[in-house]
C-alpha cells in the first residue's frame, strides 16, 4: 500500500510568522498535534504541540513566533512511498507524523501513525509505536527522510 492511500489530504499550513497561540488554536480547531509550516510555497518546518509547550511556554516565550519553536530539520515522505517502509522509518526515528510531498516537493498531506494503523497491518503499526515509545536521547518532533 502507498502513503497516498493512508494519508490525510486536508492539512492546514501555518506560517512561520504566526504566533504560537495561533498555532495552538489551529491545532485545537483541526484536532491535531502538529502543523506543517510553509513560506513562499515551500515547506520550511513542522511545529508540534510539544514544541509549543517545551520550546515556547516552558521557556517563558508565550508571545513568540512559530519560527522560534518549530523544527527546521524537516523529514518527510513521498505519496508513492510504501506505507510499511514509512511506518518502519517512523519507528526508527521515533516520530508520530510526517508531511507527505509530491515528487516536485509540494506539500500534499500528512501521514500519522493513526492513519497507518487504520489502513495497514496492525503488527507493523504496533512495531512502529513500540519504537516511538522507547526513551529517546533527544527531542525529535519530526523525522524520516533527510532531504
Amino acid at each position: 500500500m502507498r502513503v497516498a492511500d493512508a494519508m490525510t489530504r486536508d492539512v492546514r499550513l501555518a506560517s512561520p510568522d504566526q504566533s504560537i497561540i495561533e498555532a495552538a488554536q489551529m491545532m485545537a480547531d483541526g484536532d491535531c498535534g502538529a502543523l506543517p509550516v510553509g513560506e513562499n510555497d515551500r515547506l520550511v518546518g513542522m511545529v508540534t504541540d510539544r514544541d509549543i509547550v517545551v520550546r515556547g511556554l516552558a521557556q517563558g516565550k508565550a508571545d513568540c513566533k512559530i519560527r522560534d519553536v518549530m523544527s527546521q530539520d524537516i523529514k518527510y515522505c513521498y505519496e508513492d512511498d510504501d506505507i510499511d517502509d514509512v511506518a518502519q522509518n517512523m519507528g526508527d526515528l521515533q516520530i508520530r507524523r510526517l508531511p507527505v510531498l509530491s515528487k516536485d516537493k509540494r506539500l500534499i498531506g500528512i501521514v500519522s501513525l493513526g492513519d497507518i494503523t487504520q489502513t495497514t497491518d496492525t503488527e507493523i503499526a504496533g512495531d512502529a509505536l513500540s519504537s516511538i515509545s522507547e526513551k529517546s536521547t533527544q527531542h525529535t518532533s519530526t523525522g524520516a527522510r533527510p532531504h
